[in-house]
């Protein structure tokens, strides 16, 4: 049984390692051509329900407590004044809620843990065609072409796989602009006090500024802005963006400023809440090819899951994995819906005019809660 893992993510290589640890041999196909070709972007809050009980299944629990940050848990809300309305700060040391980790170190400890030859770089997908007996074959940028018995799209959010299965729309729900502040501590003390060791959020009508500490010592700005409000590459421009925060605290505002690089905006999108296609023999979905949602907090983790579900699956059902693949479907299927249901309003509660107190309620009301991360 060929095993092609579209997509060399979290969720990707997650199943890889889940799939190896049963003995099951899997080849997962990236686009990148490196382990370091580019930034993995910040950190994320692994939920142990979830991220952590895939990682558990994967047999790397030890290692994610070695690079994990408990104190990362440290959240921060304030409005554009700079005052506190909400700070959740955790138990030092505890590994019971849901610390942070860089995904940049999520990724590497993942692929660590796989054999050398587990990963084809420099590959990326662009055509899968149902062969005539059973399988699919695969042809990626450059020419090269392989051939599987089973395709799993764990391709993101441009899934090239999805198109197999479903004619799902994305919608656009927000801009986000992301900065980054290196080596704070030293150059920006005053802004590495404000962001603290976890997570800031500046909230405001309609848009969010935010920071985020990494375990290297730098900072990631991220601003959230409703979707239409300006062309997208109106937001490239330091200015600009200062502009829209006209008159925040400027001791909030210094985390435009104080921003290395040019500001980098990408759209952010979703899939309809309730996708769903059919079984078909062969191929499936999981992480944001199957079930893209905003970035609050669970599209990491609910790949892990999905990675973790769908490898005991197909290692209970070793000689028929059409069985297994339905069974994780109808499971995630049903996982999914309150999830994406959950974050869909938390996305755009995040963004309302009543944003402040309506996420100042959110977080009062549900105290053990930790901030919706990236």
């Amino acid at each position: 049984m060929r095993i092609a893992i579209a997509g060399g993510g979290l969720g990707g290589l997650t199943l890889a390692r889940i799939l190896h640890q049963h003995g099951i041999d899997a080849v997962v196909y990236e686009r990148e051509a490196s382990r370091s070709a580019r930034s993995q972007g910040g950190s994320l809050d692994l939920h142990p329900e979830s991220g952590q009980t895939a990682l558990a299944e994967a047999g790397l629990a030890g290692r994610f407590r070695s690079e994990a940050r408990p104190e990362g848990e440290e959240h921060r809300i304030l409005d554009p004044a700079g005052r506190t309305l909400v700070h959740h700060k955790p138990q030092p040391g505890s590994f019971s809620g849901r610390p942070e980790i860089d995904r940049r170190a999520l990724r590497d400890l993942l692929l660590d843990s796989l054999p050398g030859d587990a990963v084809a770089w420099q590959h990326r997908l662009v055509a899968a065609t149902p062969r005539p007996d059973e399988g699919f074959g695969l042809t990626f940028h450059g020419g090269l072409r392989a051939d599987c018995d089973i395709l799993i799209g764990a391709d993101g959010a441009r899934s090239v796989v999805r198109s197999l299965l479903t004619d799902a729309r994305l919608s656009y729900v927000a801009t986000l602009v992301e900065l980054s502040i290196s080596d704070a501590d030293r150059h920006h003390p005053d802004l590495a006090e404000l962001v603290g060791p976890g997570n800031l959020w500046c909230i405001g009508v309609n848009q969010i500024l935010a920071a985020q500490r990494l375990s290297d010592g730098s900072i990631r700005v991220g601003i959230s802005l409703h979707e239409e409000d300006h062309h997208i590459d109106t937001y490239r421009s330091k200015h600009a963006l200062l502009d829209m925060f006209e008159g925040w605290d400027p001791s909030l505002t210094a985390l435009i400023e104080a921003g290395d690089n040019t500001p980098t905006p990408r759209k952010i999108e979703a899939m309809p809440i309730d996708t769903r296609w059919a079984n078909q023999p062969g191929i499936t979905l999981l992480g944001d090819a199957a079930h893209l949602m905003p970035p609050v907090g669970e599209g990491a983790n609910q790949a892990m899951l999905d990675a973790a579900e769908l490898a005991r699956a197909l290692a209970a059902h070793p000689t028929d994995p059409d069985s297994a693949i339905r069974t994780y479907e109808e499971a995630m299927f049903t996982r999914i819906h309150p999830i994406a249901e959950m974050s869909a309003r938390v996305q755009a509660m995040m963004l309302s005019p009543t944003a402040a107190e309506d996420i100042t309620r959110f977080f009062t009301a549900r105290p053990a809660e930790p901030a919706p991360a990236g």
